[in-house]
Parts: C-alpha cells; sequence; structure tokens
C-alpha cells in the first residue's frame, strides 16, 4: 500500500528576527543578523553577553490571563501554532478532534519557571512556590497548551532529543498521519533557554562565541574564525496535513514533507563523530523514504552552529553521502543569522528550507569571511541565491548523538 503524503498547509515563527514567517523570510534573503546584546538580564557575571532575544515580548496571540499560565517556551509554542493555523486557514471546531493532534519538540522546556521557582523557594521558603510551576516547566507544557487551546484529541507528544528536538517531532507527526492516525498534525519546536542558567550552563560547556564586541559576526558556521555557537530563543510551528485531506478543503500547500531519517552516533554525550557517518546515515535514510536519490537534492539547509567539530563533521558527512556531487549541492546555514535555537531550531529551519524551495531563493550563510580549509562546499557566502530547486533537505543534530534530517519537495 503507497504511503498517505503529508503535505505543508501552514507555517509559525518566532525568532529573533521576527514574529512571522513573512518578516522572518525577508531579513533572512537580506542576509540580516538577528544577534545583539542580552538585556532581559544582567550578565555582568557572565562571560558572553549576545544571544538571539526575542525583544519586548507580549505573547501577541494570547490573552494575557493565559499567558501568564505558560512558561515563556510555550508562549512561543502557542503563538506560533495560532499563526501556523491560520496561515493554514483551519478552524477546528469544523473538524474532528480526534483525527487533529499536536507533537512538538524542546530541548529544555521551561528552565525560566524552574528558575524563578527555585529562587522563590530558597528566599522565601517551599510554600512559596507557585502550584503551576510543574504545569510551566514540563516538556510537554507546549505540546499539552497547543492541544488544550485548540481542543485537539488526537496523538500528542513532546520530542526533546537537544537540537534535534524539533526535526524529531515532525518526523513523527508525519508517521503519525501516514499511519493514518491523523490527518492535520500541529508541529515543530519551541524553546527559551535564554535565561541566567541557561547562558551560565553554555558558556560552562565553553559552546558559545564568546564575540561581545562584535554580536552580528559572532555566528559564524564554517568560517576558520568560528568560536562557537549563539544562544537564541524562538519557535517554528508547522501544520502538516494528508495530501488529499488539504487538497480538498482548497488549502495553499507550501511543499511536501516527502521523507526523514533519524540516526544516533552511539558515541560520545556532546560531541559528533568526527568523520560525519551517523548525520550521513540520517540523510541517507531520509532519502530512501522520500524515493528520492542524490542527484535530486539540490539545496542543504546545513545544522551549522559555528562549532569547531561541528561544521567538519557536518562537511565530511555531506561528502560521505554525496560523493563528488557534493561540491554541487548548495548549502547554507541560517543560523549564521538566527543564532541557535536549539530544540527549536529544526521547525524554524523546516520552515526556511520551504520557503527557499516555494520561491527559489536560497538562504546565505553571512559573515563567511575566511573559510575554514576543511569546510570547502558552496555554502553560499554572505548573499542569498536565486535559484529554483525542487527538493531540499533540512539537517539537525543534537547532544546525545541525535541526528535528524528531513527531506522537504516542491508541490
Amino acid at each position: 500500500m503507497s504511503k498517505r503524503r503529508v503535505v505543508i498547509t501552514g507555517m509559525g515563527c518566532v525568532t529573533s528576527l521576527g514574529l512571522t514567517v513573512d518578516g522572518v523570510w525577508e531579513k533572512i534573503k537580506a542576509g540580516t543578523s538577528g544577534i545583539g546584546m542580552i538585556t532581559r538580564f544582567d550578565t555582568k557575571d557572565h562571560s558572553v553577553k549576545i544571544g538571539g532575544q526575542i525583544d519586548e515580548w507580549d505573547s501577541p496571540n494570547i490573552n494575557p490571563r493565559e499567558a501568564k499560565r505558560l512558561d515563556r517556551f510555550s508562549q512561543f509554542a502557542l503563538n506560533a501554532a495560532i499563526d501556523a493555523t491560520n496561515n493554514a486557514g483551519l478552524n477546528f471546531e469544523d473538524l474532528n478532534p480526534w483525527r487533529c493532534g499536536a507533537i512538538i519538540g524542546t530541548g529544555i522546556g521551561g528552565i525560566e519557571e524552574f528558575e524563578d521557582g527555585y529562587r522563590k523557594m530558597i528566599e522565601k521558603g517551599p510554600s512559596r512556590v507557585s502550584p503551576f510551576m510543574v504545569p510551566k516547566l514540563m516538556c510537554n507544557a507546549g505540546s499539552g497548551n497547543v492541544a488544550i487551546h485548540f481542543g485537539l484529541k488526537g496523538p500528542n507528544a513532546a520530542v526533546a532529543t537537544a537540537c534535534a528536538s524539533a526535526g524529531h517531532a515532525i518526523g513523527e507527526a508525519v508517521d503519525a498521519i501516514r499511519n493514518d492516525a491523523a490527518d492535520v498534525m500541529i508541529t515543530g519546536g519551541s524553546e527559551a533557554a535564554l535565561t541566567p542558567l541557561g547562558l551560565a550552563c553554555f558558556i560552562a560547556l565553553k559552546a558559545l562565541s564568546k564575540r561581545n564586541d562584535d554580536p552580528t559576526r559572532a555566528s559564524r558556521p564554517f568560517d576558520k574564525d568560528r568560536d562557537g555557537f549563539i544562544l537564541s530563543e524562538g519557535a517554528g510551528i508547522l501544520v502538516l496535513e494528508e495530501y488529499e485531506y488539504a487538497k480538498a478543503r482548497g488549502a495553499t500547500i507550501y511543499g511536501e514533507l516527502m521523507g526523514y531519517g533519524s540516526t544516533c552516533d552511539g558515541s560520545h554525550i556532546t560531541a559528533p563523530l568526527e568523520d560525519g557517518a551517523g548525520a550521513a546515515f540520517a540523510m541517507e535514510m531520509a532519502l530512501k523514504d522520500s524515493g528520492l536519490n542524490t542527484d535530486q537534492i539540490g539545496y542543504i539547509n546545513a545544522h551549522g552552529t559555528s562549532t569547531g567539530l561541528g561544521d567538519i563533521a557536518e562537511t565530511r558527512a555531506v561528502k560521505k553521502l554525496f560523493g563528488e556531487r557534493a561540491y554541487q549541492i548548495p548549502v547554507s546555514s541560517t543560523k549564521s543569522m538566527t543564532g541557535h535555537l536549539l530544540g527549536a531550531s529544526g521547525g524554524a529551519e523546516a520552515i526556511l528550507t520551504t520557503m527557499a524551495i516555494k520561491d527559489g531563493i536560497l538562504p546565505p550563510t553571512i559573515n563567511l569571511e575566511n573559510p575554514d580549509e576543511e569546510c570547502d562546499l558552496d555554502y553560499i557566502p554572505n548573499v542569498a541565491r536565486e535559484q529554483q530547486v525542487q527538493y531540499g533537505m533540512s539537517n539537525s543534530f543534537g547532544f546525545g548523538g541525535h541526528n535528524i534530517s528531513l527531506v522537504i519537495g516542491k508541490v
């Protein structure tokens, strides 16, 4: 029996570049950096003072009473989900709720609520801890609150595979539709780890760039002078539907989720396999699942975090799978502009890959001024490129050795 086709009919995005897909996409095409000085909290004792911060956040799609009961990461998820469903033209009151679900990833969950609750306990005692603390900090709060808001009763889960979380969530949502467990799925990822503790943790891990004096040029994937990633926050949420179901209701179709592949390096809790074998096999599985071959991929949205080991390992992975053709495939890292959204990155990047295919404009890798000798592919340096592409790939790799690759096509 042939697989049920899965298409993208709605998208919502919240990043430091903007709070709408159109707004973010315009800045991505222009090569604009969303990285700046952190102002949400005092960073005087932090050695890193820059990040992809969302300024003046007021949960625009959620009423204030509802927003107060949600951690920042759940607010991002719900706001983006509301935008995505509006974009899809869906009214869930008219649909069978048992055929609609939500699977949303996050790497860390409600760390801001955790910090605030712990502070209250230390300063004022255990009795002052909020009864909303657990419902706000748990990793499934994003997917649960999206389901509650829309009244969805179909498949619902949260995925936590570090920086691969959103990609894995999308893959699980694809399977829910393919396996006839749902017709409509809200999926992607959300993260709000740009907090005093979150920043301190990644500083201690020595994972972040310390280019405090030049924030817009700090995220520089594949560049020889890269010194770590930029911690960012936000959400990327997609509405997926079964193809015939979407066609029957006259939905706008932005692209097709054609396949995905998932592997684990099984090697180290933070470092990737140096030869990129795990990432390469995830990409190979995604191609096999999509029914495509290596000659058909026209663009790769790289994980490309701007870390020393990661960028080289991903470059090797692309070469391992595509061979000599690797040098002919445009590859770019939009993290050069957004920074690293951790568990939300795969959702935002799936959206940007979809927009690239739809509009025939491939995003640049900005700040690529002095290429690393070991990173020698076509990374679309600094300026977006007009180029028609039928099929693209979006990669997300996470601590724990998690690898996920998505294949997206034009319909």
